[in-house]
């Protein structure tokens, strides 16, 4: 009954093909498709960027990259020894590189170190890969969320709070300056989930327009 099923496959396909009805139809399913640009999450350390990426990217279907933890099994070892064995210049030459061809394309909720965004010309670079959104939170949140925390090489110093809110003020200007802001202070992680996933798919038809 279906020896010639091959045969009709073949000629409705061609004939999906040539119609510009199905042609149109076509073209938004393979764009729908391709709507995958990477996210990439920025803002001082402690705001949350690693916690509620991986919820987001489990609710986007993407796979969860954090930029320090690449570069630390790239180089094999840890932060605080890379800062001390080659200085904070060579780390930021790392986390270019990252950010150049360290990474896929598209699919991917990337966390960025506190300090990447803040690299001359680095929030333009990331904007032309991807989404970028900028996670907030208050002083007092940020030290209670990195006291435990001796992966932090820039909060090693006698007062981590005087530290945090000088490092905060020089640059605040530009994490707003990189894309939207999100603040998590105050909030749930499922509510700044969901509030992270409404303006990732918002800002994502934006950048599929460019």
């Amino acid at each position: 009954m279906f020896e010639h099923a091959d045969f009709f496959d073949v000629k409705l396909i061609f004939f999906v093909r040539r119609e510009p009805c199905f042609v149109g139809i076509l073209n938004r399913l393979n764009q729908k498709k391709q709507h995958r640009p990477n996210l990439y999450l920025v803002g001082f350390m402690g705001v949350g960027k690693s916690a509620i990426g991986r919820k987001v990217a489990r609710e986007l279907g993407y796979r969860f990259l954090d930029s320090d933890h690449v570069i630390e099994k790239d180089q094999g070892k840890r932060i605080p020894e890379l800062f001390a064995e080659f200085g904070e210049g060579y780390f930021r030459e790392l986390e270019q590189r990252f950010i150049e061809s360290g990474h896929p394309e598209e699919g991917c909720v990337v966390s960025c170190g506190g300090g990447l965004v803040v690299q001359e010309g680095m929030k333009e670079r990331l904007r032309e890969k991807g989404v970028v959104i900028c996670l907030f939170a208050s002083v007092e949140s940020i030290l209670e969320r990195t006291a435990r925390n001796k992966n932090r090489p820039l909060l090693n110093v006698p007062d981590p709070a005087a530290k945090v809110r000088a490092l905060l003020k020089e640059r605040e200007p530009i994490y707003m300056a990189a894309g939207t802001c999100i603040t998590t202070t105050g909030r749930s992680i499922p509510e700044v989930v969901r509030h992270m996933v409404r303006t990732y798919k918002s800002c994502a038809r934006e950048f599929a327009g460019k």
